[in-house]
């Protein structure tokens, strides 16, 4: 039964003629959506709330967003539109007044090695106009500086008053590191590679022939052994025991021919080879030249060291981009400054030029003006314009993104914003809906999928999406004012939006008690921002690592922390800026991050958890498979003979439109399943095949199973279920699963393990995740706990700060203005502590 209209109507336009005030949707069916009919308010903020799973992406997603953006790109050329990647026809009967729209997803795009925090909010590109156009630049013939000229706008060539040498200035291309202005030893990048030779050999204690020189292992054909022993170079004593000759050979040795006898591991053949000499820094070399991609580099990563470019000091830019100057200052030195400090220095630049240039630099300053004001609205202002983006934080670059969409003074577009608060400390959330407010102030509507209730009790109006996930979520439960869905008889989120409820679910340990099982001890030395620390982490407790945005968690936990602890437990040397790991008897440390799983629709939920495999032998088994002569292989969607050959097991086919976007549709010939119909003839127990199961979801299964024998299938599916998944389809791909979904299922087999010995680090579970789904996360933090695990969390979350044991809060500020521990105790020493920003939100938490 489609759901009830709750508003509708228009307002009138001047000439009587009336406008539309809502965005009416009618039969909406993507995904788990229930033909659900609902009016979204224009020009206000509407706020979608409700569990993982339910559907809310759906709707504002995979409904409005893409009507919206599909409509606006229908009315291009054909041309234009076939080189823009485009949405699909949302599965829906009717959407009307839907405005054109964008969108800001959750989890924007890994940065290439060439992008900067200048370079993605394109203050860069203002930046190389203004040192290009208004900057005094070097004569290349004897180095003397021209005062700024309107020559260069012009065109014209530049007369060295030292010399009289004419010459034409820099284009703002020219200063680019991605282009002609990149430095040429580290092609633009700020720092170079060059080989670690303390790590070529980690254990002199053994003989070459025994595998000393690791890159010969890994590397380079195991024959180089042979090689060096023609080279003159012992191979069957120890690597201590060998001259400073024979140690330079192997280090350093010149590219030879020698003539071999090679005989193979396997079998008594032998071969007579002339092979080059390959010395363990050049096998290195080669390899990293030859690294085409992030799997090969990292083969040859550990035999490397990355150092700043000697030539540009990390600034990426070439001598001559390095030559401009305005205020005596070069573009490198320009971009080397926080945001806060470029706002406060530009607006002083036109001052500084001639009378004919000021108008200029008044234009291209105003410019800036739109940009950095956001970005410092949204707490950004710590952050320097030459810092990589690939070390930015989810939440840093998500904020980048809505920075770029809004600068433009739009009018009459539908913004779609999916967990703006993904990475913001509570103390930013007041800048994020102070940027949606702009964006209401300019006559646009916002859409906003969010599960921070601060966020949500500033909507307008609330849409409200459940009540489970999955089959038993795509239903609106809810909708209306924050007060009328806060006191709707179904509403989920309503208690918590009212303060009647808050997350308490684990009983934690007390001050005396914190460090009774022991403790990991870290020292560091200073690394970007974060001065010298030392940390300690209860173990078998819950840490949370807290602070604003740039204070300096990610450095300390994942740069830090977990470097140290693997160097630490397999003998390798430590990160050089660490100074000590006390690692108190934690010999493992496992990331679980929220990056997906899998890179096609070929690794599903059935096949990550292990559950097809356990399938694909019961089925071999039956007599029906025997029969047949089917093994467990055959059963395969990927190898096996029974898969579908029409979409060779993928249970989709895409279809080329020509301008149109691609439209990938269930196979027509099996349907989805991804199995042919000799599949569907083999039937566990007479009633179910695999294809069948497949379809099912995790509970699902639970019940087809209950009857069997099958444990090890049955057992996985139990702990899915535990883990809040019992929703997913086994078939489902894991590559389309949410951040928090693909973090739950990569703990599944982490579960029914002893993890004494294990630390594991969680990069803010929470994203995307409902205060009903913190809940159940904090069920699972604490059965890895009850296994003996130690556990970390760096989080923003209130309600999984208020739950932890320990909570380390670095600060006070971001930037240089953080990067130490603020203070480390209980939840409420940190919320008593006056110097902490955190604790303020802490103490609210906790009443």
């Amino acid at each position: 039964m489609k759901q009830q209209v709750k508003t509708a109507g228009s307002v009138g336009r001047a000439d009587g003629r009336p406008r539309p005030s809502v965005i009416q949707v009618r039969g909406a069916r993507v995904h788990n959506l229930k033909n659900i009919d609902v009016d979204i308010p224009l020009g206000q903020l509407v706020g979608i709330a409700g569990v993982s799973g339910s559907g809310k992406s759906s709707l504002a997603l995979g409904t409005l967003y893409a009507e919206g953006s599909r409509r606006y790109l229908d009315a291009l050329s054909t041309y234009t539109r076939r080189r823009i990647s485009q949405t699909a026809r949302a599965t829906v009967d009717e959407v009307r007044h839907v405005p054109a729209a964008l969108a800001l997803r959750q989890r924007p795009g890994i940065p290439s090695v060439h992008s900067t925090f200048g370079t993605s909010t394109e203050l860069l590109n203002y930046l190389r106009l203004l040192f290009s156009r208004l900057g005094s630049h070097r004569c290349p013939r004897c180095g003397a500086h021209v005062p700024p000229s309107m020559n260069v706008a012009l065109e014209r060539p530049l007369v060295c008053p030292e010399c009289g040498t004419e010459f034409r200035g820099p284009g703002a291309e020219d200063l680019a590191f991605n282009s002609a202005g990149a430095c040429p030893t580290c092609g633009g990048t700020g720092i170079v590679r060059t080989v670690d030779e303390a790590s070529l050999v980690p254990d002199e204690s053994l003989s070459i022939d025994e595998g000393a020189v690791a890159p010969w292992n890994t590397l380079m054909w195991d024959l180089m052994k042979q090689v060096a022993r023609e080279m003159g170079v012992r191979t069957d004593v120890p690597f201590c025991e060998l001259t400073p000759d024979e140690r330079d050979i192997v280090f350093h040795g010149p590219a030879e021919k020698k003539h071999i006898l090679y005989h193979a591991k396997k079998g008594d053949n032998f071969a007579e080879l002339d092979f080059t000499y390959f010395n363990a820094v050049y096998t290195v070399e080669n390899a990293l030249a030859k690294a085409k991609d992030e799997k090969g580099l990292a083969r040859v990563s550990k035999f490397l060291r990355e150092e700043v470019c000697p030539d540009c000091g990390g600034t990426r830019l070439s001598a001559a981009a390095r030559g401009p100057l305005i205020d005596r200052m070069t573009l490198a030195d320009a971009t080397a400054m926080t945001l806060d400090e470029l706002a406060s220095w530009a607006p002083g630049v036109p001052a500084l030029m001639p009378a004919d240039l000021e108008p200029m630099a008044k234009t291209i300053v105003a410019e800036m003006s739109e940009p950095i004001e956001r970005l410092q609205q949204l707490g950004l202002g710590y952050l320097s314009l030459d810092r990589a983006s690939s070390t930015l934080s989810t939440g840093e670059r998500q904020r980048v993104q809505l920075a770029r969409a809004v600068r433009n003074r739009t009018c009459g577009v539908l913004y779609v914003l999916d967990e703006p608060s993904i990475g913001l400390h509570p103390s930013n959330v007041e800048g994020l809906l102070g940027v949606v407010d702009d964006l209401l102030d300019d006559g646009n509507s916002v859409v906003l999928v969010d599960h921070d209730v601060r966020v949500l009790r500033h909507a307008d109006h609330l849409v409200e999406i459940g009540p489970g996930s999955g089959a038993d979520g795509g239903r609106i439960i809810a909708q209306g004012t924050v007060a009328e869905v806060e006191a709707a008889p179904e509403t989920r989120i309503g208690p918590f939006l009212s303060g009647e409820r808050r997350i308490r679910t684990r009983g934690r340990a007390t001050s005396g008690e914190l460090f009774a099982q022991g403790s990991v001890l870290l020292e560091t030395d200073a690394i970007h921002t974060v001065k010298p620390l030392e940390v300690r982490i209860p173990r078998g407790r819950l840490t949370a690592v807290t602070g604003v945005s740039g204070s300096g968690k990610t450095t300390l936990v994942l740069e830090s922390l977990i470097p140290a602890l693997k160097a630490a437990s397999a003998g390798e040397r430590l990160p050089s800026h660490v100074r000590a790991i006390d690692a108190g008897g934690i010999r493992r440390a496992s990331l679980i991050d929220a990056t997906p799983i899998g890179a096609n629709v070929r690794s599903t939920v059935a096949t990550y958890s292990g559950v097809l495999d356990d399938l694909r032998r019961a089925f071999a088994k039956l007599p029906e498979a025997k029969e047949r002569g089917l093994k467990a292989g055959a059963f395969s969607y990927n190898t096996g003979s029974l898969r579908c050959p029409t979409c060779d097991g993928t249970g989709q086919i895409s279809l080329d439109v020509q301008f149109l976007p691609d439209v990938d549709i269930p196979c027509p010939d099996c349907g989805g399943s991804r199995y042919g119909d000799a599949a569907a003839e083999v039937r566990l127990g007479g009633d179910v095949s695999l294809p069948e199961l497949l379809s099912y979801t995790v509970d699902q299964a639970r019940d087809v199973l209950e009857s069997t024998t099958l444990r090890s299938a049955k057992a996985k599916l139990a702990v899915l279920s535990d883990l809040g998944l019992g929703y997913l389809t086994l078939g489902e791909a894991t590559p389309a699963l949410s951040g928090g979904e693909a973090q739950r299922l990569k703990l599944a087999s982490e579960l029914t393990r002893n993890q004494e010995d294990a630390l594991f680090v969680f990069d803010e579970p929470t994203i995307g995740l409902h205060p009903l789904d913190v809940e159940v996360l904090l069920g699972v933090l604490q059965r890895l706990i009850d296994n003996g695990a130690t556990v970390v969390v760096i989080e923003h979350d209130l309600d999984m700060i208020a739950n932890a044991d320990y909570v380390v809060d670095m600060g006070p500020g971001g930037g240089d203005a953080g990067g130490r521990v603020v203070v480390a105790g209980t939840p409420e020493e940190v919320a008593s502590c006056p110097a902490s920003v955190t604790g303020r939100y802490i103490a609210e938490e906790l009443g």
